[in-house]
């Protein structure tokens, strides 16, 4: 198998080719769900497209608590049917998938009260394991155990003494997320699939009652195209309802956007050598190990304000904090909080009219001929989900197609990446690299990462790390641009790096040697360097400004006060 190269050239071939002859199947969308869809149609030999109208995984697939879990909370709820099937899709996804981008990770659970809490949350945890061995995907991960008052300490010194009785502690799973869609839509484009960002769906083409393609605005170009499809997909996540107006049918069910927000605070801030998972009043709060940094999260809350940019207030803020404090023994302060970010979970809506409640199983529809339609669901199982789908779409085609088989494609990246990490010791020798940076690729690519090492080679300067966020390399910027189909440099900032998150400057400093580094790639002059600089600036001012607000209504306000993108 080829692997694909997402630069500039590519993406307007992909155009070109899809508006040439009529595609199978066109999925709209790129998040986590559309890349998958992508695939899947794409390794059953079908003819595939894909749009997406910003960026890949720009919306709720980059906001994620960035967690491949079996839900543990969900046994609560009785929903054994869900947790089984993420436990499964988790195990895939370590194991053979994509062991290069997902990675075991410890939680701790403080047990607040003696005797019946530890059994009855003991029983969980050991249903949780037991469900996972018995999908027979369950290797890789230690089961869990408990944990006496002291020994939960040495682990978790950071929590307060009298926050305890006790703790289990197990494994769950963890990815960066809009690492992971960048790297299903290259696999997609690898086994064929045309891909292409910045592309909007503006209409659908109808002869009759069927839908037969879409009207497809190139964002960057003007140019509009006319793609035709057997079948198109719609995977708009929060936007379903908005993307089911285009064809002015009413959906078949709808959508509810929940608002999750996320804090990113140092690694020194919280001392503990684990994870932790905190019950609420509402739903359950994590502490997520980050690299250098810990993610908490996440809250669970009605948005119907503007999709694209969801914003968090100083009430969403302040809730984490005060929620977190409670076991902390060092609490912490707005300070201390180095990056924010804001997400919305499409949810299904009818079961209830609470957000929390509401359903994370997903849903198939064939409104109209020539239109289907996948929403709900949970990052874990987006393979299922993109299975069920493309079943779906198959239907409406006039020939035999072969089953999905997804579940034997390893993403690229995948392929020889433990032989590499065996040998990176030897890799860091023969690059002059630190050992440190071999592995940090090696996790971010795999075994692409010598297309990187390959970058380095011919330009030595792109081995230094970047200078205001030292844990990326400058080769990284470039790579996003070359081969990632990163246009702007908000990608790079904020997706193909994690950089707006991880400092406390949010990527400001980082900005303008990010941007010279995409220039070349990307043939930007530098007016338009200045402009994407701008453009960033005003962004994060407007992120800041919004967290400042009491209320969504005001926070809201306060983000839209920066432009979406800078057109080229």
């Amino acid at each position: 198998m080829k692997t694909a190269i997402l630069g500039p050239a590519q993406r307007a071939e992909a155009l070109a080719r899809m508006a040439e002859r009529e595609l199978d199947v066109l999925v709209v969308g790129s998040g986590v769900v559309g890349a998958g869809t992508a695939l899947d149609a794409a390794t059953r030999g079908l003819c595939t497209g894909l749009v997406e109208a910003r960026d890949w995984a720009s919306g709720t697939s980059s906001r994620s608590s960035k967690l491949i879990h079996g839900g543990l909370r969900y046994l609560e709820m009785l929903d054994f049917a869900l947790v089984r099937e993420a436990l499964k899709e988790r195990g895939l996804l370590l194991q053979r998938l994509a062991p290069h981008l997902v990675k075991p990770v410890p939680f701790l659970y403080p047990l607040q009260h003696k005797g019946w809490e530890r059994w009855y949350a003991g029983s969980g945890v050991a249903l949780y394991d037991g469900m996972s061995v018995s999908s027979g995907h369950g290797r890789g991960l230690p089961l869990h155990r408990h944990l006496s008052h002291k020994r939960a300490l040495q682990v978790a010194p950071c929590l307060k003494k009298d926050a305890l009785v006790g703790a289990l502690q197990y494994y769950d799973a963890q990815m960066d997320d809009a690492r992971y869609v960048a790297t299903l839509v290259r696999t997609a484009a690898a086994y064929g699939a045309h891909v292409a960002n910045r592309a909007r769906v503006v209409g659908f083409l109808r002869e009759g009652e069927r839908v037969v393609g879409a009207r497809v605005e190139d964002v960057e170009g003007g140019t509009e195209y006319e793609i035709r499809a057997q079948q198109i997909v719609n995977a708009t996540g929060v936007w379903t309802d908005d993307t089911q107006a285009l064809i002015g049918e009413r959906g078949q069910f709808h959508v509810r956007a929940s608002k999750g927000i996320h804090l990113v605070v140092p690694k020194d801030r919280i001392h503990s050598t684990t994870g932790l998972i905190l019950r609420t009043e509402k739903s359950v709060l994590f502490v997520i190990p980050w690299g250098r940094h810990w993610i908490i999260g996440t809250t669970d809350t009605d948005w119907d304000l503007d999709k694209a940019h969801p914003a968090a207030s100083s009430a969403d803020i302040d809730y984490l904090l005060g929620h977190v404090n409670e076991v902390l023994a060092t609490p912490l302060t707005r300070d201390d909080v180095e990056g924010v970010y804001a997400g919305l979970r499409p949810l299904l809506a009818g079961e209830s009219d609470a957000t929390s409640k509401l359903s994370r199983e997903h849903t198939v529809a064939h409104p109209v001929p020539g239109l289907v339609v996948v929403a709900g669901g949970k990052y874990t199982t987006y393979r299922v989900m993109a299975k069920d789908a493309v079943d779906e779409a198959v239907h409406g085609l006039d020939r035999r197609v072969a089953e999905c088989v997804t579940e034997d494609v390893p993403l690229v990246g995948a392929e020889g990446y433990k032989a590499l990490w065996n040998a990176r010791a030897r890799i860091a020798a023969r690059t002059g690299l630190h050992v440190a940076r071999i592995e940090h690729l090696l996790n971010r690519y795999g075994s692409l990462a010598e297309e990187l090492l390959e970058l380095v080679v011919a330009d030595p300067s792109l081995g230094e790390p970047l200078a205001a966020a030292d844990d990326y390399l400058r080769a990284e910027a470039v790579y996003a641009c070359t081969h990632e189909g990163a246009r702007h440099l908000d990608d790079v900032l904020t997706r193909r790096t994690r950089i707006s998150i991880e400092t406390f400057d949010r990527g400001t400093r980082s900005a303008r040697e990010v941007a010279e580094l995409m220039a070349p790639a990307l043939g930007w002059d530098d007016a338009q360097i200045e402009k994407e600089i701008t453009h960033y600036q005003k962004r994060v001012e407007a992120e800041r400004e919004s967290q400042r607000q009491p209320d969504d209504l005001t926070a809201d306000a306060a983000r839209l006060g920066a432009p979406d993108i800078v057109p080229l």
